[in-house]
């Protein structure tokens, strides 16, 4: 009933709000005519919700807000910025329920498309503009994309968009001019960072490309780690990822494997259906996988179809960026004693969303429940208030939690997120690895490298090596970036604290001495943390010459983490 009436409150607010953009443009007669259906709207609506308690408490607020709206919009000094402030209070409205609860408008469909199907209309590229009155460069073409397919290359500088400058353009707004309908040409003026069959480097020419529904892939990576270890690299759950894992299960499989690596690190979630497909992949038909409540409603969700394998040792891989659908897979796993969990503790996010529609062609994503592993936990995290920077659950006092058992007889445990049943840390990178990352200095130098080098070796044998290490020091050591070790940093917090306090005179020789202690020159910083540093080059250059696939390969060439899980003996029962 609630759901309803909300519906009803809410569809009448927002013609109420729309009725108030129209008396901005019109004269005192139609304000005032406004003004009266405005009144009748709300007197009807205030009548409709006194039914209950609950309803009445809204039909109130209801009233008050619009009450307001017509109040300033009769006496407000300046023009009143309806949209503005609409939109910005239901934005408050709903962040004040939680994270996950939001109004998604007509004009911003695209990302919610992006979100349930990882789709959009576009060229299929990544692009860089590291400044506003720059040029826009191509930096990642996907494979098989329009981009590429156009001859558009990594390295190559975007000048005009149909027509339009990209000068004074921010990255978001080149990027929004680049994407549209499928179907659809967008013309670009390039300028070339390689020869071809009629255009030598440097040369600036027209290129027309037709935009295509570009699909992003859910599974990114699925290949052979041994002789018979498969692992697939999974990292949304749009609508469809169940069946791209089967498919890359099944070719895994015809190539020897006995084990699976399901890498979940990351995988924000998505859609619960699809987490229901891929256990079912796994476990028998009609097997129990999540269970949610909410609004005094229960639904279970159980497989529906044969699995393809319920005998295979499964690893699942995760840290505190698996969500959502992700909890569900690995937990539904963990209770059923099919799979052996590894990794960091998840997020603990245990809320379902729904899609509900709005007048005017928007979306409410709300959340509608909460869910529950097949032992009956909620991973949602019981007190809100402990959370690390990331979001992701702090820790959990015993007390806070109860305990639940497996299939098998296992403890497992509530109270926020999935505790892996080997816990195996990421490699913790220094401060001044993540500020060439986020300041773009990486990026920089290797669509740099990518203008000097037609091409790298096999990818099986490219290295970056001690004397292109030097070279990118010398590019580093020119850019402005925050080189400051994580010390560096908290000393110079603490001598601010202690010049606010004015103990820092007092204490002078032994922080002059501390911060003798702690100073590192940039150069001597950036060779110290070589070893940490070379391959996120190496993938940004891989991935530039072989695409998006030969970076993850790098990656895993130095993924520490994965090695040491897979070291791990299997859980048996």
């Amino acid at each position: 009933m609630f759901l309803t009436i909300f519906a009803f409150c809410a569809a009448h607010g927002t013609r109420v709000a729309k009725s108030l953009r129209r008396t901005l443009s019109h004269s005192e007669k139609i304000m005032k005519t406004n003004k009266i259906i405005v009144s009748a709207a709300v007197m009807a609506l205030s009548a409709a919700c006194f039914g209950q308690s609950k309803s009445f408490t809204l039909g109130k607020w209801v009233e008050i807000q619009n009450a307001i709206l017509r109040e300033l919009n009769a006496n407000y000094v300046d023009s009143l910025p309806v949209a503005r402030i609409e939109r910005a209070g239901i934005d408050a409205m709903l962040e004040n329920l939680d994270p996950y609860t939001m109004y998604i408008p007509e004009e911003e469909q695209d990302d919610l498309e992006m979100m349930l199907n990882n789709t959009y209309g576009g060229i299929g590229a990544v692009i860089f503009k590291p400044d506003v009155n720059g040029n826009v460069i191509i930096n990642e073409p996907y494979e098989g994309s329009p981009a590429s397919r156009y001859g558009l290359v990594c390295g190559d500088e975007i000048l005009e968009i149909d027509g339009v400058s990209v000068h004074g353009l921010t990255s978001q707004q080149s990027s929004d001019r680049m994407k549209g309908k499928p179907g659809t040409t967008v013309t670009f003026k390039v300028k070339k960072v390689r020869g071809g069959e009629s255009w030598k480097a440097g040369d600036v020419i027209d290129v027309p490309v037709v935009r295509e529904r570009i699909k992003l892939p859910s599974v990114e990576y699925a290949g052979m780690l041994d002789d018979t270890t498969g692992y697939i690299l999974q990292t949304k759950f749009t609508e469809g990822v169940g069946k791209d894992v089967k498919a890359a299960y099944l070719r895994l499989k015809d190539q020897g494997m006995k084990k699976v690596v399901l890498d979940l690190r990351g995988n924000g979630g998505g859609v619960l259906g699809e987490a229901v497909n891929i256990v079912s992949l796994f476990v028998p038909k009609g097997s129990l996988v999540v269970t949610s409540r909410g609004g005094g409603y229960e639904q279970e969700y159980k497989t529906l179809s044969e699995p393809v394998d319920t005998l295979i040792p499964i690893v699942v891989l995760v840290d505190s960026g698996s969500a959502s659908s992700s909890e569900i897979v690995c937990g539904a796993l963990q209770d059923m004693d099919r799979a052996t969990v590894i990794g960091t503790r998840t997020y603990g996010k245990g809320l379902v969303q729904s899609i509900r529609p709005l007048p005017y062609d928007g979306q409410l994503k709300v959340t509608t429940a909460k869910y529950y592993t097949p032992s009956g936990r909620c991973v949602q995290a019981i007190d809100y208030s402990r959370r690390n920077e990331d979001g992701s659950v702090s820790f959990i006092p015993d007390s806070l939690t109860r305990e639940f058992r497996t299939a098998h007889g296992r403890i497992v445990k509530d109270g926020g997120g999935i505790t892996p049943d080997y816990e195996v840390k990421s490699h913790r990178y220094s401060r001044i690895t993540y500020s060439l990352v986020v300041s773009g200095i990486v990026e920089e130098y290797v669509l740099d490298y990518v203008r000097r080098h037609d091409s790298i070796p096999a990818l099986d044998d490219f290295r970056f090596t001690d004397e292109e290490f030097e070279d990118f020091v010398a590019f580093a050591k020119t850019r402005e970036f925050d080189y400051r070790s994580g010390a560096k940093t908290l000393y110079d917090q603490m001598k601010s604290e202690l010049e606010n306090d004015g103990l820092a005179e007092a204490m002078k020789e032994q922080l002059d001495a501390m911060g003798k202690a702690l100073e590192m020159d940039k150069e001597t910083f950036l060779r110290l943390k070589k070893d940490e540093i070379i391959p996120f080059i190496e993938e940004e250059i891989a991935v530039r010459y072989y695409f998006q696939e030969a970076g993850i390969k790098i990656r895993l060439r130095y993924d520490d983490q994965l090695k040491e899980a897979l070291s791990k003996p299997a859980l048996t029962f």
